[in-house]
C-alpha cells in the first residue's frame, strides 16, 4: 500500500487508458473515474487491461460530486498523489460558429472546464491539507485547440483555452508546496473521439498538416505523463507539453 495513487478521469479508454497504463507501469496504483457504469462494454474492456485498478463511476460535470469521489478513492487506496484531468467531450455538432447554441456551449464547458476545475480544486485542497512521502502533481489534458482556432467547434476551443489558464493558476498556487501542475496538449490523436473525422484528417496529414507525417497515438501522451508524475520535471511546473508532431509550430 506504499505505492503512490494516481486518479485519472476518463481513464477507461483512449488517451486516459494509455495514461493509466503508463502510470501503472511506473509503479502507481490506479483509480479510474468516468461516467459510464462499471458494466459498460468500454469500461470492462479498458479495465481488463489494467491490473488491480479501481473504477469509480463519476460525472465530472457534477462539481458537487467531487468530494464524494475523493472520499471513496482515499478509503480504498489512500490519498491521491497524481491527478490527471483527462475526461472531456467534443462539440455535439461541428458547424457554423454563428449557429452555436447555448445548450452545446454549456454541455462542453460543464465537463471540459467547470467540472475539470472543481475536481482539481478538491484534489488540490486535500493535497494541501496533508503531507506525503510521494511527489504530487496535477496534469491536465487539453488540446492544440487551446491556441489553434477551429470555427466549426468554438465551444471546444474555448473550453480548452480556459483549461490552459486553469493550469497556470493551480501551478502558481501550489508551487510553494512542491506540487507540480502541467498541461499536456495533444494534437490529432487516433482515438474514439476522432474516429468520425479519420479520413478527413488522414488526407490532410499526408499533405503535410502534421510535420511528423503521422497520426498521434494515445501512447504518445501516456509516455509523456510519467516524468511529470514522478517528479523528474518538478521545477518545470506550469509547463505546456506539446504532443502534436509539430502541428502547432508556426510556419511560413
Amino acid at each position: 500500500m506504499s505505492a503512490p495513487v494516481a486518479l485519472i478521469t476518463g481513464g477507461q479508454q483512449g488517451i486516459g487508458l494509455a495514461i493509466a497504463l503508463a502510470l501503472q507501469g511506473a509503479g502507481f496504483r490506479i483509480a479510474v473515474a468516468s461516467l459510464p457504469p462499471a458494466e459498460a462494454p468500454a469500461v470492462r474492456e479498458g479495465m481488463s487491461r489494467l491490473q488491480d485498478a479501481s473504477y469509480y463511476p463519476h460525472d465530472v460535470a457534477d462539481a458537487g460530486a467531487a468530494p464524494g469521489l475523493l472520499e471513496r478513492v482515499e478509503a480504498d487506496l489512500g490519498p491521491v498523489a497524481c491527478f490527471v484531468s483527462n475526461a472531456g467531450v467534443p462539440a455535439k455538432v461541428r458547424g457554423d460558429l454563428l449557429d452555436l447554441t447555448p445548450e452545446s456551449w454549456d454541455h462542453v464547458l460543464a465537463v471540459n472546464l467547470r467540472g475539470a476545475f472543481f475536481l482539481a480544486q478538491e484534489v488540490a485542497c486535500r493535497m494541501v491539507r496533508r503531507q506525503s512521502p510521494h511527489y504530487r502533481s496535477l496534469s491536465f489534458v487539453t488540446s492544440v485547440s487551446a491556441e489553434m482556432a477551429s470555427v466549426e467547434r468554438g465551444e471546444y476551443c474555448v473550453s480548452k483555452s480556459g483549461a490552459s489558464m486553469v493550469v497556470k493558476l493551480f501551478a502558481l498556487r501550489l508551487a510553494p508546496l512542491n506540487i507540480g501542475v502541467f498541461e499536456l496538449r495533444p494534437g490529432i490523436i487516433a482515438t474514439e473521439m476522432t474516429a468520425g473525422v479519420r479520413d478527413k484528417y488522414t488526407a490532410r496529414i499526408e499533405a503535410g498538416l502534421v510535420p511528423a507525417h503521422r497520426w498521434g497515438e494515445a501512447e504518445d501522451i501516456g509516455r509523456a505523463v510519467v516524468p511529470l508524475a514522478t517528479g523528474r520535471m518538478a521545477f518545470a511546473t506550469g509547463m505546456v507539453v506539446p504532443l502534436d508532431g509539430g502541428l502547432s509550430i508556426a510556419r511560413l
